[in-house]
């Protein structure tokens, strides 16, 4: 890694790049971030799939994608995802490192160019989004939707998630629902883009080989004019613990049930406690060496998956398996089971080592993709202290047993989520 440079364009606006010159290519990322509201969140999710489509400056799909295979077969992307209880709205570019262009041309800033294009100035009809591709994104995001809703497994996740956090922005749909985006009319989304452009906190991320410079120019630029607002808060609440336990079953034509735990841990970002509630989702089921994985998966054969997650932004981890009906309350008791010999410290040194070893090695796995960093830089975004990924794994490895017990027993059982088939009786 050479280096990490972080600058502010404008109130609201900062600018990261990473470089690095490894990488044949480079990458581009503006993340627009914004409160989770049901009133906007439809709305807002349209815009970076309906701005990833065409500028002014290139009209249509064919101008667009004439310009993109004159920078060499570059490449655009659109996204929406949670960042605790934030919604993140991004557009990223992709394309070669200025020292493979063959006339030597500078591809990173004709990529930041393009960027600004597609950001600041839509072809608008009218004052408005063209009804063409309005009406295509409209019925793409609700197809995203429905195929969350087919994947059994990602839609028990999100229930469980909707009813842990159903007083919280977090349990909102990151696309908002269904009906509100059928519900959708082309001025509410025109009015969501004026106000991302002025008021959103904004990251724009530039990763990979090339000079930032340019592209720092041209955003700062683009940000000016645009004439900035007074940027929206950003909160994010943290529920420290679970007075009650939400019982949830529901029942629907799934032929394998699906059993879905939700922990409060205590512990989220950006307290120093984190590492260490990291390591021990590790420990008991985010690894094939894990107390879940070996005991309710091959030992005792009670699921198909087993498998623990923390989302450190909220203090949650979440639970998944894949079980038999009738095997729901032995699973669910040999799960929290597993927990308690964690609390207990019942694990050998050679567990911890095994779970600080696969977590330390992840982390630096990420450096070896471009999109995995700018996941990593914006899942950092509200930390007190940029990290590395190389120094995220050091921390990893300076977590004592003592830590990671104390973390354990700082986690409490909030909700239970069942999907059963139809027909059967939930256990």
């Amino acid at each position: 890694m050479i280096g990490i440079e972080q600058r502010t364009i404008c109130d609201g606006v900062n600018f990261r790049s990473i470089r690095d010159n490894k990488f044949k290519t480079v990458r581009m990322s503006v993340h627009l971030i914004v409160p989770m509201s049901q009133a906007t969140a439809a709305e807002n999710a349209l815009v970076p799939f309906l701005l990833s489509r065409a500028s002014r400056e290139y009209p249509d799909y064919t101008k667009l994608g004439q310009r993109l295979a004159e920078l060499y077969g570059a490449s655009l992307n659109a996204d929406v995802q949670k960042l605790g209880d934030l919604q993140v709205l991004t557009i990223s570019a992709c394309g070669l490192a200025d020292r493979y262009a063959l006339d030597g041309e500078s591809i990173s800033r004709e990529l930041g160019n393009l960027l600004c294009s597609i950001l600041f100035d839509p072809p608008f009809e009218d004052g408005l989004f063209p009804q063409d591709g309005f009406e295509q994104e409209k019925r793409q995001t609700i197809e995203l939707i429905d195929s969350e809703f087919n994947d059994k497994r990602t839609y028990a996740r999100q229930r469980c998630e909707a009813l842990m956090c159903k007083n919280e922005p977090f349990g909102i749909n990151r696309y908002g629902s269904k009906e509100d985006i059928c519900n959708l009319q082309r001025p509410a989304i025109t009015d969501a883009w004026n106000a991302l452009i002025r008021r959103a906190r904004v990251e724009v991320t530039v990763l990979g080989d090339c000079d930032p410079e340019p592209v720092y120019e041209g955003f700062s630029r683009a940000f000016r004019q645009a004439g900035r607002d007074s940027v929206v808060s950003c909160p994010n609440a943290v529920v420290r613990q679970a007075d009650t336990v939400n019982e949830v079953t529901e029942k629907m034509d799934v032929a394998q049930g699906k059993l879905v735990l939700g922990f409060r841990t205590g512990t989220a970002m950006p307290e120093e406690a984190v590492p260490a509630v990291k390591l021990m989702t590790a420990l008991y089921g985010g690894t094939p060496n894990s107390k879940l994985f070996l005991n309710v998966r091959e030992k005792l054969s009670l699921c198909y998956y087993c498998s623990a997650q923390f989302n450190s932004m909220k203090g949650i981890m979440l639970v998944q398996s894949g079980v038999e009906t009738e095997n729901m309350q032995k699973a669910r008791e040999e799960i929290l089971r597993q927990l308690d010999e964690v609390k207990k410290g019942n694990f050998d040194d050679s567990e911890m080592e095994a779970a600080k070893m696969s977590l330390a090695n992840s982390y630096r796995t990420l450096s070896d993709s471009l999109g995995g960093l700018d996941n990593w830089y914006l899942s950092q975004t509200f930390a007190n202290q940029i990290q590395r990924p190389e120094e995220a794994a050091a921390c990893i490895n300076a977590v004592t047993r003592q830590e990671l017990i104390d973390a354990a027993n700082r986690v409490t059982l909030d909700t239970v989520y069942c999907l059963v088939g139809n027909g059967e009786d939930a256990q």
